[in-house]
């Protein structure tokens, strides 16, 4: 009986560890011992290294910062990029890509919110699932568009939001594919939108 309990303890300490995971921010000095500027179509302004049981991986965010000033900077273009190390090389296992839309009022920044993005493994299976939060500012200063992309086994899920004070105008999309998210991702994005909603004063919903 005790070799028995001694047997199942030990696959119990090798799962357990198997399924541990790591993420932290990086340095501009680890930045470039990575060179992971030479894949950025931009300037880097954030990046991250985790690792689970895929391996280690890169994450890096990126704006362009088309309108530099003493007051603030503006990007018209924003770029996130994840990558492995290949043999000395990356491997791209996804990215994403957005922009300003022409819209009336005109949005004049966009940007990575980094204060909600997170590297963590949400579901609790051994790998990490990136969740990148972004958004839109028109020239009056006003949030217009917020989108939150969840990434799970390497494909995107994507809530689309446009604030607004008529009701014609406001949105709030799940992408089709929402509901074939683990629950415990699924719960950990909603607890995301509460904390938005209050800490930002954003409606996030329809109409």
């Amino acid at each position: 009986m005790k070799k028995i309990t001694l047997f199942l303890f030990l696959l119990y300490s090798i799962f357990t560890f198997s399924q541990k995971t790591e993420s932290y921010k990086l340095s501009k000095e680890q930045i470039a011992q990575r060179e992971l500027n030479e894949i950025a179509d931009f300037p880097i302004y954030r990046a991250f290294e985790y690792s689970d049981k895929s391996g280690v991986t890169n994450l890096i965010l990126t704006e362009n910062q088309k309108n530099i000033s003493k007051k603030d900077t503006l990007n018209t273009k924003i770029q996130a990029i994840c990558v492995m190390n290949d043999h000395g090389g990356f491997l791209e296992k996804w990215r994403i890509n957005d922009l300003l839309e022409d819209y009336e009022p005109k949005e004049t920044n966009i940007w990575f919110w980094t204060k909600y993005c997170s590297t963590k493994d949400l579901d609790g299976d051994g790998y990490i699932d990136p969740v990148i939060v972004y958004g839109t500012k028109t020239e009056y200063g006003e949030i217009r568009r917020v989108k939150i992309i969840t990434i799970y086994n390497n494909k995107k899920y994507v809530i689309r939001a446009v604030e607004c004070d008529l009701d014609y105008c406001r949105s709030f999309k799940k992408d089709a594919n929402w509901n074939s998210l683990p629950q415990k991702i699924k719960l950990n994005i909603n607890q995301l939108l509460i904390k938005l909603r209050k800490e930002q004063n954003l409606l996030l919903k329809d109409g």
